[in-house]
């Protein structure tokens, strides 16, 4: 069973990509799980977010024992992809809890007849060390942005949907963001387990960039693809900005930065995002010396 977890900083186009694979008959996916976020906690200091500190470990964790947060993500996932209801208690070690995810989202996969499941949650970027431990032959898809069009797609979505605060924090915080991300990914430059899409390749180039992407899964390039994304991604009353994207459908590319921001914003974001064209050739220079694709 090939498990592969897609990730990124939001709005990247993390969406994109996970309804693109779901249209592949050898693919399962699902709604984000925030699985590993449930599991390890510390999102906010593990962004480097101003202020944020490291939560304090109780004795049970620091013996291994999972937090009561994890295993009603467990529970709800089980609810998510069966009809059971109920079940014996979840496990209570960090450890065992991962593999009941695995082994759920692997018995689910086995019986619609696909070899690979996707989970997609952006924050489980910052989660990578845990999973490579937990999960050992997992492969990661990491979905890059120019920050600039990161950073107006954020505030488009802050201002359109303003019921929810999932993009709240302003242009300083979520640049901070970016910049963490981008440096995440340059860690992983190098490492075999590790792909990247750069969303304007995708758009410019969906063929070509199809053809890398399932090479890198190997999978079948070529397989006859549903229409659209016919499984369940996202539940759009509660996330209503991925409503362009789950239908797995590459559109034309747009620069968000330019019909948001004026020009001294745009200056700014300019001197305090990691440049996007270095990132590009940290990412792209390490992938071509590690990665050997089944499909040219």
């Amino acid at each position: 069973m090939q498990r592969i977890f897609i990730v990124g900083c939001p709005r990247s186009g993390t969406t994109l990509v996970q309804a693109m694979l779901a249209r592949h008959p050898a693919i399962l996916t699902l709604p984000e799980t925030a699985f590993f976020e449930h599991l390890c906690g510390d999102l906010r200091w593990r962004w480097g977010d101003r202020d944020a500190r490291p939560q304090r470990r109780r004795l049970r964790q620091r013996l291994g024992f999972a937090h009561k947060r994890a295993r009603k993500a467990l529970a709800t996932l089980q609810r998510r992809l069966s009809c059971e209801t109920t079940r014996s208690p979840w496990p209570l070690r960090t450890d065992h809890c991962v593999r009941c995810f695995v082994d759920l989202l692997d018995a689910r996969a086995e019986a619609e007849g696909r070899t690979a499941w996707v989970e997609k949650t952006p924050y489980h970027l910052l989660y990578i060390p845990e999973i490579q431990r937990h999960v050992p032959d997992a492969c990661f898809v990491h979905v890059i942005r120019p920050g600039e069009d990161v950073l107006a797609s954020i505030a488009d979505a802050n201002l359109r949907f303003q019921n929810n605060n999932a993009f709240g924090g302003g242009t300083v915080h979520w640049s901070r963001r970016w910049n963490r991300a981008a440096q995440i990914h340059r860690e992983y430059a190098r490492q075999p387990q590790h792909h990247f899409v750069f969303l304007d390749d995708l758009v410019n180039d969906a063929q070509q960039e199809w053809h890398r992407l399932c090479g890198f899964l190997q999978i079948d390039a070529t397989a006859e693809l549903d229409a659209s994304c016919d499984q369940q991604i996202a539940d759009l009353r509660d996330e209503p900005w991925k409503r362009q994207a789950v239908d797995g459908l590459p559109g034309q590319a747009r620069r968000k930065a330019e019909n948001m921001f004026g020009p001294q914003v745009r200056e700014w974001l300019r001197r305090q995002l990691t440049p996007y064209e270095e990132l590009r050739r940290s990412c792209k220079g390490g992938e071509q010396r590690s990665v050997r694709y089944l499909f040219r």
